[in-house]
């Protein structure tokens, strides 16, 4: 039984000029990683992380909140915020008394 190696035929029998398909990518492109291409991408077809969207949440229901009962349900979306943001974005609970500073902290 004879070696093949079915890679190095291919490379053998190519064509010396690679053949030319498509644009060139930008030298913007290039120039960046693929997480930061992904995020460039993402920003620019309006995807918002799940944190974001809470944050919008939070001002949301602060600005709606008059009982107890209200802050608890915005003080549970803080808690659900905080797990999904990063580390130093995270916010304290608050309290009707503190509404008033909370507002001007989430907007």
């Amino acid at each position: 039984m004879e070696y093949r190696d079915p890679i190095g035929d291919i490379i053998k029998h190519a064509d010396a000029e690679p053949k030319q398909k498509g644009k060139r990518l930008s030298a913007e492109y290039r120039s960046m990683d693929v997480y930061q291409q992904f995020q460039k991408t993402a920003r620019e077809q309006g995807f918002l992380p799940e944190w974001v969207k809470l944050r919008k949440k939070v001002h949301a229901a602060l600005l709606q909140a008059e009982t107890d009962a209200d802050m608890d349900n915005v003080n549970f979306l803080i808690r659900l915020y905080n797990q999904k943001c990063p580390s130093q974005l995270q916010k304290g609970l608050v309290t009707l008394e503190s509404k008033t500073w909370a507002l001007s902290n989430w907007e």
